[in-house]
């Protein structure tokens, strides 16, 4: 499968200190990166890619339409900002992907006669709980 570009010039940066471990680099260094990426106003994407591409971002997308992901994994904000272009790479990927059509289907005659034996068994041990009658 072909890597879908787009374009550089949509895609912007933010430097800033990573939080956790890593003593006095993490305290002076700003070495995490914030990608942003406005999907709804890019030229690069088809309408049907940008949805899809919002709809697998979930809560990495706001409501204004802008991709956010943020990189702190490395040491280096070089490192990082790889990684974090790795990341919406395959985000975009994913969303040139069309869903699968989904083929209606019907369960088998054993698969129906398994579900309603497994209920009559389920109703039988439910029965045996309820009280006895002195009068039977």
């Amino acid at each position: 499968m072909r890597r879908r570009k787009i374009d550089p010039n949509e895609v912007s940066y933010e430097a800033f200190r990573a939080s956790g471990p890593g003593g006095q680099n993490v305290n002076k260094v700003a070495t995490a990166v914030r990608l942003r990426f406005d999907v709804n106003g890019s030229r690069s994407l088809p309408e049907a890619v940008k949805a899809r591409l919002l709809r697998l971002a979930g809560s990495r997308a706001g409501r204004d339409g802008v991709l956010r992901i943020e990189a702190r994994r490395y040491r280096t904000q070089e490192s990082n900002r790889r990684d974090a272009n790795a990341r919406l790479q395959n985000l975009i990927d994913a969303a040139w992907r069309p869903p699968k059509a989904r083929k209606a289907t019907r369960p088998s005659e054993a698969a129906r006669r398994r579900r309603l034996e497994a209920k009559r068994r389920r109703g039988q041990a439910k029965d045996r709980r309820r009280r006895v009658d002195d009068a039977a």
